[in-house]
C-alpha cells in the first residue's frame, strides 16, 4: 500500500510543472496594439488579457499567447493606439443626455440663426410642453450683446421657454415663463443672483446664477421614464467617445434612482461617482455614506458646493474688478451667504467622511474656499476620516499667485476642463487683463507645485469628447483660430501629462487610483482603442481622432461600424 501511494505521489509531482504552466484561458485578449498603459512600471505594451472584469496580464503578444483558449474573445487592434478608458472628472450627466434631445444653440453664430432654431423647435413642441436646453453663447455674435425675451417672444408665443447659457450660470426666459415665475420689475435680486433689467427697469429675460432658480423652480420635473431615457442617451454618447467613468457633479435623487435601476438591469456602460448638493449632506451622513461608498459601477459620498459663478456671466468672484468694468468684482454664490453657514456644512460633512468638491472660478472665490478648507483641516484634525480627504476645487480657473502653494499643501485636487481654456481664451483677457490671464487654466503651474490634476469636460457645458480636451491641454489654440501657437503657451502640457490627468488623475480624484486609471494587472478592464495614434501625430490633429472600440469591465460597449 505504501509503495502504491509513493508511486501515485511521484506521478502527481511529475505532472505538476505542466499543470502550473497552463494559465487559465482569458475571456478577452486585445492584441497587436500600441498600448500606452499610464503605468510607469510598464509604459508600453502590445497585448492585454482579461478574465471577468479584471486585467490579468499585460505584455507582448508572445507573452500573452498562453492566455488564449478556445472560448477567448480576441480583439485585433491592428497596431492602433490603446489607452485606459477616459474618466471625466466633472460632468452633469443626465443634463448632458437631455441636451442631446433639446434645442442646441451653442454653434449659432448670429442672432438670426439663434432665433431661427428656436422658431423651428417651437413649431414641433407639443402643447403643454416647454422649450428647454439651448447652451447659447453670445460671445460668438456681432455685437456680443445678451439676448432678450423680446428676441424670442415672437417665435415662442405662449410656450414657456427657458434656455441656458453654455456655462450654466445664466438663462434666457421668454415673457410666458417670466409670467409663470411671477418675475416683474418689482422682484428683488436674490442673494448671489441678478435679474438683468433694461434701462426702464423691466426684466430682459436674462437671469444670472441664483436668479436662475426663479425660473427653474417652475419647470416641470422629468418623469422617471424620461429620466431613464436621457441617461441611456448619455451612456451611449459616452461609450462612443471612450468615456468609461464619469463623476456627476450635483446629481439629484432622480438621477440616482435612474442610475440604480439601470445598474440593476445591467445597462450601465459607464462607472458613475455621484456628488450631491452640499445642502443634502445630512441625508448621506445619516446613512454613513462616506466618500467613495458603493460598487465599482455606482458610488456616492461626494458633495458639491459653489463659491461663485462664471467668467462668461461676469459672476466669477475676483479680488480686483473686471478690467472692462471697474465696479464689478463678480458674485459669491447664494450658498455662501453667510460664509459661516458654508463653513459649518464643510466641517460637519468632512467629519462624517464625505468628500468636498467646490465650484470656484474667480481668484477670490478660490481663495475663500481654500480658507474654508484650511479651517476644516485645523478643526477636524485627528478625526476618523482626516487622513486622506482629497478636497477638490472644481474648475480652479483663475488663480491668485499666492494660492498655488496653499493648493498643494492642503492636498487639494484641481478638477479642471481644458476645453474651457480654448473657449474662454477668445475673450478672457478683455475681462481680466493679461497679467491675471497668465494664471488662468494654469495646468503647468499646478503640476510644478505638485498639485494633482483631474481632467474632465463639464458636459453639457462643453462637449464630452476627450479628444477635444487633450487637444486643448497640449495646444491651447483658441477656438477662434487667433492663437495657433497657444494662448498663454507656457501653461501647455505634454500629451502624456494630459492623458494621465484624464485617467489616473481623475481616478485619484475619486479615490479609485488602485482600481482604474491605468492598464495594469489587477485593475478593472476599462480601455479604449483609437482610430489613430495620438502620440505619433501633430498635436493639432488630435481633435479629429475617433474611438474605434470602448471596453468597460472586459465588455465591448461600443464598436465603430464605419
Amino acid at each position: 500500500m505504501r509503495i502504491k501511494l509513493v508511486l501515485v505521489t511521484l506521478v502527481l509531482l511529475a505532472s505538476l510543472p505542466t499543470v502550473l504552466a497552463q494559465a487559465p484561458a482569458a475571456d478577452l485578449i486585445v492584441m497587436h496594439a500600441h498600448i500606452y498603459t499610464v503605468d510607469k512600471t510598464m509604459p508600453e505594451a502590445e497585448a492585454v488579457a482579461v478574465i471577468g472584469d479584471r486585467i490579468v496580464a499585460v505584455g507582448s503578444d508572445a507573452d500573452l499567447a498562453a492566455w488564449r483558449g478556445p472560448q477567448t474573445q480576441v480583439i485585433d487592434a491592428h497596431g492602433r493606439r490603446v489607452l485606459p478608458g477616459f474618466n471625466d472628472a466633472h460632468v452633469h450627466f443626465a443634463s448632458g443626455g437631455e441636451q442631446l434631445d433639446d434645442v442646441l444653440l451653442n454653434d449659432a453664430t448670429t442672432t438670426a440663426e439663434f432665433i431661427r432654431r428656436i422658431s423651428e423647435r417651437a413649431k414641433v413642441t407639443p402643447k403643454g410642453e416647454w422649450i428647454l436646453g439651448g447652451n447659447w453663447d453670445e460671445t460668438k455674435w456681432t455685437p456680443a450683446n445678451l439676448p432678450t425675451r423680446q428676441m424670442i417672444d415672437a417665435v415662442t408665443g405662449d410656450i414657456p421657454t427657458v434656455l441656458d447659457r453654455y456655462d450654466g450660470h445664466m438663462v434666457l426666459v421668454n415673457s410666458a415663463a417670466l409670467k409663470l415665475a411671477n418675475i416683474t420689475r418689482d422682484t428683488k435680486d436674490p442673494d448671489g443672483g441678478i435679474i438683468v433689467r433694461d434701462t426702464a427697469g423691466e426684466p430682459t429675460g436674462a437671469l444670472k446664477d441664483a436668479a436662475e432658480l426663479l425660473a427653474y423652480r417652475i419647470v416641470p420635473a422629468r418623469s422617471h421614464e424620461a429620466q431613464l431615457r436621457v441617461v441611456r442617451r448619455a451612456l451611449g454618447h459616452a461609450a462612443a467617445l471612450g468615456v468609461t467613468s464619469v463623476q456627476d457633479m450635483g446629481s439629484s435623487y432622480a438621477d440616482i434612482s435612474a442610475y440604480a435601476e439601470l445598474l440593476d438591469r445591467g445597462e450601465l456602460t459607464a462607472r458613475i461617482y455621484l456628488a450631491q448638493p452640499i445642502a443634502l449632506w445630512e441625508d448621506q451622513s445619516k446613512l454613513s455614506l462616506h466618500r467613495a461608498f458603493g460598487s465599482p459601477w455606482l458610488r456616492v459620498g461626494a458633495l458639491k458646493a459653489f463659491a461663485d459663478g462664471s467668467l462668461g456671466s461676469r459672476t466669477a468672484y475676483f479680488f480686483d474688478a473686471f478690467s472692462d468694468d471697474a465696479k464689478d468684482f463678480g458674485l459669491l454664490n447664494a450658498g455662501m451667504f453667510p460664509i459661516s453657514a458654508m463653513q459649518n456644512r464643510f466641517l460637519k460633512a468632512d467629519a462624517a467622511g464625505m468628500q468636498l468638491c467646490t465650484h470656484a472660478i474667480g481668484d477670490r472665490g478660490i481663495s475663500t474656499i481654500l480658507d474654508l478648507y484650511e479651517n476644516v483641516v485645523k478643526a477636524n484634525a485627528g478625526t476618523y476620516f482626516s487622513g486622506d480627504r482629497r478636497f477638490r476645487i472644481e474648475h480652479a480657473q483663475h488663480m491668485a499667485a499666492k494660492d498655488f502653494d496653499r493648493f498643494a499643501s492642503l492636498g487639494v485636487v484641481a478638477s479642471m476642463q481644458p476645453y474651457h481654456a480654448i473657449d474662454d481664451g477668445r475673450w478672457a483677457e478683455a475681462r481680466i487683463g493679461h497679467e491675471r490671464a497668465t494664471r488662468t487654466y494654469a495646468f503647468r503651474t499646478f503640476l510644478e507645485h505638485g498639485v494633482k490634476l483631474a481632467f474632465g469636460t463639464d458636459w453639457a457645458v462643453a462637449p464630452l469628447n476627450p479628444m477635444y480636451g487633450l487637444y486643448a491641454a497640449v495646444t491651447r489654440a483658441t477656438l477662434d483660430g487667433k492663437n495657433p501657437g497657444g494662448w498663454i503657451p507656457e501653461q501647455k502640457l505634454t500629451l502624456a501629462e494630459a492623458v494621465e490627468a484624464y485617467t489616473m488623475g481623475s481616478a485619484y480624484a475619486e479615490f479609485q487610483e488602485k482600481e482604474k486609471g491605468s492598464i495594469t494587472k489587477g485593475k478593472l478592464a476599462d480601455m479604449v482603442i483609437l482610430s489613430d495614434d495620438i502620440f505619433k501625430m501633430k498635436p493639432e490633429k488630435i481633435w479629429d481622432v475617433k474611438v474605434v472600440e470602448t471596453i468597460v469591465g472586459g465588455r465591448l460597449v461600443y464598436e465603430d461600424k464605419n
